[in-house]
């Protein structure tokens, strides 16, 4: 048996993903992934470098595991994801523990760079191959009642804001064969609901089969044993058409939920976002979604704080975001990251003016999402239990919820429930995000 391999994860989901298949190839060759940092022979950080309070946690996190490094059995100290693809030369100079670095194309190599390092060299760096095709074939190494999987790679977009094409590169599908043996695989396994992600999962298959293919891919994977619910994740608005509406509403096993990052409403500060819509269109588009799916969650995110965004197109967000009353949504003051052409735009806005309009907006939704719980009590829900707190009440989700960015449904119950467990239970009361009810 080889050396001991622990794997810290950050960031997204989709990094959750890479630190599988990294576990995979570790294990296919004889190292032991382990839980323990202290009984780690090589620590690998799988970072997150999207915007800078994500910058800032992976760095954080990386300071830590030196310690592991200077003070215990840590041999070596190795980075993955995307703060090692965006800032492999500065982390290799400024960190002197860190031993390797993996870009996002290049979690193949996980051992290479460990056995280099064995070999005697120091300082490994393998990336810049951000185009790399998605690693097929390596087992799955978590079977959780929930497991996401991703359908694509990388980002044809290049929205002003984000660094996210050039850490991981032009969009790329996954085959459809490849992704439906992998949730068979999972269902095999137990896993009851499958969450579909990528980094817009609406433009799943425009690049292999020359159309897009969501709405197939839907058809498909309904037809697979065992799997409950299927959830879709990162849904751009520009390629949600009738064919993907129909699939979403005609398969009982995808959830009426999606999540649906919309950024902002005001047509002049998406045409500088470099968003391919506009706000009549996305307007048309939430109207069909609830008039040909009338029980549909729709999900959102939005960025305050733009440059060039003032008072006038701030205001035009609140009043969209009263009237449309979204059941989820999120708020990220926008972050001015280097290498973006948003970086240099004019009309920059001072933090603390962001943060008020951030909180402005989840003030406002706080009390949306109150409102529209209010008229969920008494309506029943199948709920997935996931947890118990120390109250002895059951911690759950129901398809109205994204696990870990939505609300809970906590359940009382008689009798004991298991986790994994599907269960019908009555809304009695509620909180601004969070169900409170009893077991049927």
């Amino acid at each position: 048996m080889k050396m001991n391999v622990s794997i810290v994860t950050l960031g997204c989901s989709k990094n959750e993903i890479d630190s599988e298949l990294m576990m995979g190839i570790l294990k296919n060759n004889d190292y032991r992934v382990v839980n323990s940092l202290d009984k780690a022979d090589v620590i690998l950080v799988n970072t997150c470098g999207f915007i800078e309070s994500a910058k800032e946690e992976s760095i954080e996190a990386i300071w830590e595991m030196t310690r592991y490094k200077t003070n215990g059995k840590c041999k070596y100290l190795i980075l993955a994801g995307c703060l090692a693809e965006r800032y492999s030369k500065e982390l290799m100079e400024e960190i002197e523990e860190v031993d390797g670095i993996i870009g996002t194309g290049n979690i193949k190599d996980v051992v290479t760079v460990i056995e280099k390092l064995e070999s005697g060299e120091r300082k490994v760096v393998l990336n810049r191959n951000i185009n790399e095709k998605y690693l097929e074939q390596i087992p799955r190494q978590s079977f959780r009642t929930t497991e996401y999987v991703k359908i694509s790679e990388g980002c044809n977009n290049f929205c002003t804001y984000c660094i996210i094409p050039k850490l991981r590169g032009k969009y790329r599908s996954r085959r459809m064969e490849d992704i439906i043996r992998e949730v068979e695989y999972l269902a095999s396994n137990g896993v009851k609901e499958i969450i579909l992600i990528g980094q817009n999962t609406s433009c799943y298959g425009i690049d292999i089969y020359g159309e897009y293919k969501l709405s197939e891919l839907l058809d498909k994977l309904n037809k697979i044993n065992g799997i409950k619910w299927i959830r879709l994740f990162y849904l751009y608005p520009d390629h949600i058409d009738s064919k993907l509406i129909d699939s979403i509403k005609n398969n009982d096993k995808v959830v009426k939920y999606v999540d649906m990052p919309l950024q902002h409403i005001n047509n002049y500060i998406l045409e500088r976002m470099n968003r391919k819509t506009t706000k009549e269109r996305i307007i048309y588009l939430i109207n069909t979604l609830r008039e040909r799916i009338p029980d549909i969650i729709i999900r959102t995110t939005f960025i305050v704080g733009f440059p060039g965004e003032d008072e006038s197109s701030f205001e035009e967000l609140c009043q969209f975001i009263e009237s449309t009353k979204f059941d989820k949504l999120g708020v990220f003051c926008y972050s001015r990251e280097e290498g973006t052409p948003a970086y240099s735009y004019e009309g920059q806005v001072d933090e603390e003016i962001k943060e008020l309009r951030r909180n402005r907006i989840m003030e406002m939704q706080s009390n949306i999402s109150y409102s529209l719980n209010k008229e969920r009590v008494g309506n029943v829900y199948e709920v997935l239990i996931e947890d118990i707190d120390e109250e002895g009440l059951y911690i759950g989700r129901t398809y109205m919820d994204g696990p870990e960015i939505d609300g809970v449904f906590f359940v009382k119950s008689d009798r004991e429930l298991s986790i994994g467990q599907f269960v019908k239970a009555i809304a009695t009361d509620c909180l601004e995000y969070d169900l409170i009810g009893e077991i049927i």
